[in-house]
């Protein structure tokens, strides 16, 4: 939560009232992301003590600021930054309007911005708004940073919470994880707007006019919060400066052991998180297809009113005996109404062996998050180095092993009607899919003619392939392809036997030795 905006709006603040009127007479960086800056006052700037310093540390996994009461600076390897700025006057400092950023702004028009955007944190120097140096260069981005837009107005009254059914990072997109989390973690059954929006106004309050900061241990990791959670305290502070500087020395002592629980627990953490995503994805498959009208139903509505059928009818309205109520019901023109009630009895079938595979999909995943949350609470108990690293290696849970994935993280994974169907995300990947991932007797397609994905229809041991089945998977073809756009597109549909790739072949081509196409609407 250092980088959080409420917090930064605390330490921007005090920092003025340390900085304001001060002038920088050194900033330099001795070590690999880390930026340090010394301040004292007008007719000091030499050999005199300094009277502030700043150390920004702005690692990819780790970005705060510190500021030490002195610091020594290396005789070598160190290389001075930002000279425009030397000997000039801090004039002030301001923070930015809901943004995770502050600025101080010196004589002669420059001004340094703190863009403390977590692994993407920089420190970038402008005048006269225009960009002229950034300490982290390869974020290429932040030279078209532009002040006069940092500024985020947003409506955060609760007529707009109203307008918004509750939606609370429409409104509070600064609370970040851990307030939305613990918000969230307040939330009762039955709670209305009203109740929910006094616990958003207590918390804010909080935010706003923080009594106390905390050093709190999350995962074997020192954090900072504004506000009291379960969490296990460590250390409180009055002061947002003291507050940073006691995250920082925190953060420093970790020992190995933490490093390494800690990193198994963020690579499990993610697994959960992407695990219980594609369980709530399968469910709402699975409630799209119990919502709908089945197809068993229409095909016996069909045969219960054959007689008010007209011939080669495309849409007809007919009673719906068990809802009743009228219901439109779309026929192929070219079958006959008794063939058109077989074609949704055979549908009928098929989304009853869809049922049932998303059905197995959650049940696997269902116990693989209740392996990883078995797994996390395990590790949280060991309290010795050698102990971890051995329920590590018993478990093939150590960083260095990599993690078994399944198609379904590798590929895009589609169900229809029961049939398993991968789609390549770009040529390196379709690559892996058709070479290591798909079987001979697997189907094959992709848009002819173009660059697109690889698609593979997954066989099922004595089945064929249903119609539609090709048909949808040809249309996913088509549309990951660059004929996205046009109205109708050409697909190769072949065994994958029947294609094979040689050594001069560049990522994602290959050879098809036999083929059929089909023209299809591309469409999801």
């Amino acid at each position: 939560m250092q980088t959080n905006y409420y917090f930064l709006r605390q330490l921007s603040s005090q920092l003025a009232q340390e900085v304001v009127g001060l002038h920088l007479v050194e900033c330099f960086s001795q070590e690999k992301d880390e930026l340090v800056m010394g301040f004292c006052s007008e007719g000091k700037q030499w050999k005199q003590p300094r009277e502030f310093y700043i150390k920004a540390v702005l690692h990819p996994d780790f970005a705060c600021l510190n500021f030490p009461t002195d610091f020594r600076r290396a005789g070598r390897n160190s290389v001075d930054l930002f000279k425009e700025l030397m000997d000039l006057k801090v004039l002030s400092v301001r923070q930015f309007l809901n943004e995770r950023a502050f600025a101080m702004y010196f004589e002669q028009d420059f001004v340094l911005l703190f863009k403390m955007y977590g692994n993407r944190s920089n420190i970038i120097l402008l005048q006269e708004n225009e960009v002229l140096d950034l300490f982290h260069n390869k974020l290429v981005v932040d030279n078209n940073i532009d002040l006069t837009t940092l500024d985020r107005p947003l409506d955060q009254s609760f007529e707009a919470f109203e307008a918004s059914s509750g939606d609370l990072y429409a409104l509070f997109p600064t609370f970040g994880k851990e307030i939305g989390n613990y918000l969230k973690s307040q939330e009762r059954v039955g709670d209305d707007l009203t109740t929910k929006w006094a616990r958003i106004t207590a918390v804010l309050s909080q935010l706003e006019n923080p009594a106390r900061y905390f050093i709190k241990t999350l995962n074997f990791q020192p954090v900072l919060s504004l506000i009291e959670t379960t969490a296990e305290v460590v250390q409180e502070m009055t002061s947002p400066i003291e507050a940073s500087n006691a995250l920082y020395y925190a953060s420093m002592k970790i020992n190995v052991f933490d490093k390494e629980a800690a990193t198994v627990v963020k690579s499990l953490q993610k697994q959960q998180q992407r695990t219980q995503t594609y369980i709530d994805k399968c469910y709402q498959q699975l409630g799209g297809l119990e919502d709908e009208v089945k197809h068993d139903e229409i095909a016996n509505i069909i045969m219960a009113n054959l007689h008010a059928i007209p011939e080669r009818s495309e849409v007809v309205e007919l009673y719906d005996f068990y809802r009743d109520r009228p219901i439109k019901i779309r026929l192929k023109s070219d079958y006959t109404p008794q063939k058109n009630a077989e074609n949704y009895y055979r549908k009928s079938k098929n989304e009853k062996i869809e049922i049932q595979k998303l059905m197995e999909n959650i049940s696997i995943k269902e116990e693989f998050l209740a392996d990883i949350s078995q797994h996390i609470q395990a590790i949280e108990k060991i309290t010795t180095l050698k102990e971890l690293r051995k329920y590590l290696k018993a478990n093939l849970l150590e960083p260095s092993q990599k993690e078994v994935l399944t198609v379904q993280d590798l590929f895009k994974y589609v169900v229809y009607q029961g049939w398993e169907i991968l789609i390549g995300k770009n040529a390196k990947n379709n690559d892996l899919l058709t070479q290591r991932y798909a079987r001979k007797e697997d189907l094959w397609l992709h848009a002819r003619d173009v660059s697109g994905s690889h698609v593979i229809i997954r066989r099922q041991a004595g089945k064929k392939y249903p119609v539609p089945v090709i048909e949808k998977a040809a249309a996913l073809a088509a549309y990951h392809s660059k004929r996205r756009t046009d109205t109708l597109c050409p697909v190769i549909v072949t065994p994958k036997k029947y294609v094979r790739k040689t050594r001069d072949l560049l990522e994602g081509q290959v050879i098809i030795d036999k083929e059929e196409v089909i023209m299809i609407e591309p469409s999801l």
